[in-house]
């Protein structure tokens, strides 16, 4: 089968030199496992870091995708959910299923957790014709759901239903803060945030406000101003006097890091919550201790999430009560073209790629 492989790193990014279509073998199934024909798969930040090599070297060579959406062909002698027709989307979310953490509900917290396609291999990940994955790591999609909104769906979708559901505990009524919100990360934050009936700031580059404000933010503010922070505790006050509360943010849903945090912090209310993940402008930040300790600040960490939350997020997908957003589509041929518009970030929602 065809796929997307490179065989060394570019810590310059210089995709064109590494990025090569080639033939693999074709995958068949192990007893617990489903193979599918991808007919999208979503580009992440994290095929940025594999071909640089950073944060952690992986397996060579190496097949890149987390999320891919297609039609099962082929299944395993133990597998019972699934079967040959199937339309399914992963969950990239690779845990043991047998540790404490696992068996609590936390699979996210799993010390043999990989995330499949960019901790996996050698050649496995969604970027080919055909992927395999264990019976538990995929997903059936609704019937009104399309491959491309599932594929686009899948990572960001659960990672942020994780962050703001099952780590903020995210209640109706609040007024919460959502970094980069024209990201494929932001455009699901927003969403489930408004889904919960709160209210909600988006902050994003000046060209992507108004997609912001499409996708339900109440507020933009361009965070790359110097005052951001300013302008958005503003409106924080105006809230403020319209519920008869306290001004400022009761939950930051922070995935961009860099030099915004100490400003993120203090915009919090006393006992309000950051919750973080990603960290795409910077993982190295400077933190006044003050603002958590003096407020009482909850700061919580949050990776990927469970696959009964990725059930969940597709369910309010088929609903229409949350959307997929398709920047554009690239095909293999155009991998290259498709990888450096993620690394400059001139999109809005998801880059999606399909073999052919």
């Amino acid at each position: 089968m065809k796929a997307l492989v490179y065989e060394e790193y570019a810590p310059n990014d210089d995709y064109a030199r590494i990025l090569k279509i080639k033939e693999i073998p074709d995958p068949k199934p192990k007893p617990n496992e489903v193979v599918f024909k991808v007919k999208f798969a979503g580009l992440n930040h994290d095929d940025i870091w594999g071909m640089r090599g950073k944060p952690i070297q992986i397996p060579m060579p190496h097949v890149s995708g987390t999320d891919a959406a297609g039609e099962v062909i082929a299944v395993g002698d133990d597998v019972s959910t699934v079967k040959v027709g199937d339309r399914v989307v992963s969950h990239g979310n690779l845990s043991c299923r047998i540790c404490m953490a696992c068996t609590d509900g936390r699979e996210y917290d799993c010390r043999s957790r990989k995330i499949w396609g960019f901790q996996t291999g050698p050649l496995w990940g969604g970027y080919c014709e055909y992927a395999h994955l264990p019976e538990v790591n995929v997903v059936k999609i609704p019937e009104n759901v399309s491959y491309e909104e599932a594929a686009a769906a899948s990572m960001v979708m659960v990672t942020s239903w994780h962050m703001l559901v099952g780590r903020a505990k995210i209640k109706p009524g609040q007024t919460v803060l959502i970094m980069g919100g024209a990201s494929g990360m932001g455009i699901f934050g927003i969403q489930i945030a408004k889904l919960y009936g709160c209210d909600v700031i988006a902050t994003a580059s000046p060209n992507k406000l108004e997609s912001c404000l499409k996708l339900g933010a109440d507020f933009v503010v361009d965070h790359r101003k110097e005052d951001w922070d300013k302008q958005v505790f503003a409106i924080t006050k105006d809230i403020a006097k319209k519920k008869n509360t306290k001004p400022g943010i009761d939950i930051v849903y922070e995935h961009i890091g860099g030099s915004h945090w100490n400003k993120e912090l203090a915009l919090l209310k006393y006992g309000a919550t950051i919750v973080t993940t990603g960290a795409t402008t910077g993982y190295e930040v400077q933190t006044d201790l003050r603002h958590i300790f003096f407020k009482g600040i909850n700061v919580l960490g949050s990776t990927q999430g469970t696959r009964s939350e990725l059930i969940d997020g597709l369910y309010w997908l088929s609903q229409g009560k949350l959307k997929s957003i398709v920047d554009s589509i690239y095909t293999f041929e155009t991998a290259v073209e498709a990888h450096t518009k993620m690394l400059k970030g001139d999109f809005v929602g998801k880059i999606l790629m399909k073999p052919n």
